[in-house]
């Protein structure tokens, strides 16, 4: 129903828009930042496809929860992830993907997370005792993209699929699914290089690579219902799933949800784990509270599914992080029909992206937005949130399924590396600075020096 005053939303002018390219394509966020601020948080255009960019929680919470049924994942964004990555949770849409979160969120209990958990505990051990003592002996520099990618990755792999998986296949996994997401990205911002992808065929490269992956994956699904054996793992989990009307799920859809999986479970990890060891390597006072935090509750306890609850301190640490560098910096929903909020119109068919970068650092909702302060997530303080300020994992109905997975995996690697070792910042000769892809990535690299500690 049409609001009896409607409010006027600043358009982005399309001549001044593609002149802009450059600038956007370098840096979104800054780009983004700077025309929602002159704008009261709302600017909506059209260039080639109507979009409305805001950073207004009530907008955003108007198209995820309040009246998501009249949202859906944009039709560029499903044309293309369902030709390279399938139709699974994230991209799906509708009474398809209803029934499949149904299927799925049966899986994410307490008992299969409390079983994932130990391998999770496994794997960072394992890292710890190959790689981190190593540097820690040595005071040795590392880049922090790079080790906790490697190590994320480890661990969604054994979660996934417990058994271990040849690391020259892995490899292949890996660096299909990053080589995605860049050419994604740049076809996103730099849509003049489409000819030439066609020219270089390294669209068809990239796809003959993102099929080599699948047939891994699928390889390893059919070996596992062959074997019967039974893992604590999601893999598991899938198989076992079953509709509504009792029927399990086919092999295409065992997969694309395993490919999803890999995707969103591993980049969103890495980087938020990467993102957190950079600004408690900034700020030592916090690494030493975690530190201490983690050895007053747990004691010589080792953590585990069961001590979560008792590592308050090192949630708080992450979802700060998480705050200042969400790894989903931006999210984007297609209006079905004609909507309003507030006075805002929001047409039919247009992309409505919520800036969540930008909502995480609003000065009107977060006082010294740019500063890292984990009391922000105190109990008492949380509850003074005002709702959808606070978005790292979207919200409403499509509230990533898998953040219970991701929050337990990382408080575990920071109870457990903090209580053994120290992250010590390295002067660099560039700033770090922001790299906004799919996820929300260091412009440069990060360099720690890993320390024992004192015990």
């Amino acid at each position: 129903m049409k609001p009896n005053t409607t409010q006027k939303v600043a358009r982005q002018n399309i001549v001044k828009a593609f002149f802009q390219i450059p600038k956007i394509s370098k840096n979104p966020i800054a780009y983004f930042q700077e025309i929602l601020d002159k704008n009261n948080g709302v600017v909506s255009g059209t260039i080639p496809y109507k979009f409305l960019l805001t950073d207004r929680p009530e907008l955003i919470r108007q198209m995820l929860q309040k009246n998501h049924k009249n949202y859906r994942k944009p039709r560029g964004l499903r044309f293309i992830a369902k030709k390279y990555v399938g139709n699974g949770l994230l991209i799906s849409d509708g009474a398809y993907w209803l029934a499949q979160r149904r299927a799925i969120q049966k899986g994410f209990h307490k008992e299969k997370l409390e079983k994932i958990s130990k391998t999770m505990v496994s794997e960072i051990n394992h890292y710890m005792e190959t790689k981190l003592n190593i540097y820690a002996h040595k005071e040795e520099e590392i880049d922090l993209v790079k080790e906790m990618t490697h190590l994320a990755f480890r661990i969604v792999t054994k979660g996934l699929f417990s058994e271990t998986v040849e690391n020259h296949r892995l490899e292949v996994i890996s660096t299909a699914l990053s080589n995605l997401q860049q050419f994604l990205i740049d076809r996103a911002r730099k849509p003049f290089l489409i000819p030439w992808h066609f020219f270089t065929k390294k669209e068809e490269k990239l796809q003959k690579k993102i099929d080599e992956s699948k047939s891994i994956v699928l390889e390893i699904i059919h070996n596992r219902k062959k074997s019967g054996s039974k893992n604590d793992d999601l893999l598991d989990m899938l198989l076992e799933s079953r509709y509504e009307n009792g029927e399990k799920m086919s092999d295409q859809q065992i997969l694309d949800e395993c490919l999803l999986f890999f995707v969103a479970g591993h980049e969103t990890s890495a980087m938020s784990l990467t993102w957190t060891w950079y600004l408690l390597s900034e700020h030592d006072e916090i690494q030493d509270k975690l530190h201490h935090s983690v050895i007053d509750n747990l004691g010589t306890k080792k953590p585990s599914f069961e001590s979560l609850k008792e590592l308050g301190y090192a949630l708080q640490v992450i979802e700060e992080s998480m705050r200042l560098y969400p790894p989903a910096w931006y999210l984007v929903r297609e209006a079905i029909e004609d909507d309003y909020c507030n006075g805002i119109p929001l047409k039919k068919g247009t992309d409505i992206t919520g800036f969540v970068y930008g909502v995480h650092h609003n000065s009107n909702y977060w006082k010294d937005p740019e500063t890292f302060d984990p009391e922000r997530f105190s109990p008492e303080r949380k509850k003074q949130q005002k709702p959808y300020t606070y978005i790292p994992f979207g919200g409403g109905p499509r509230y990533c399924i898998g953040n219970n997975f991701a929050i337990m995996e990382m408080q575990l690697i920071l109870a457990m590396f903090v209580k053994k070792y120290e992250f010590i910042k390295v002067k660099q000769s560039e700033p770090v600075g922001l790299n906004p892809l799919l996820n929300l990535r260091p412009k440069n690299s990060i360099k720690v020096v890993v320390k024992k500690r004192e015990l």
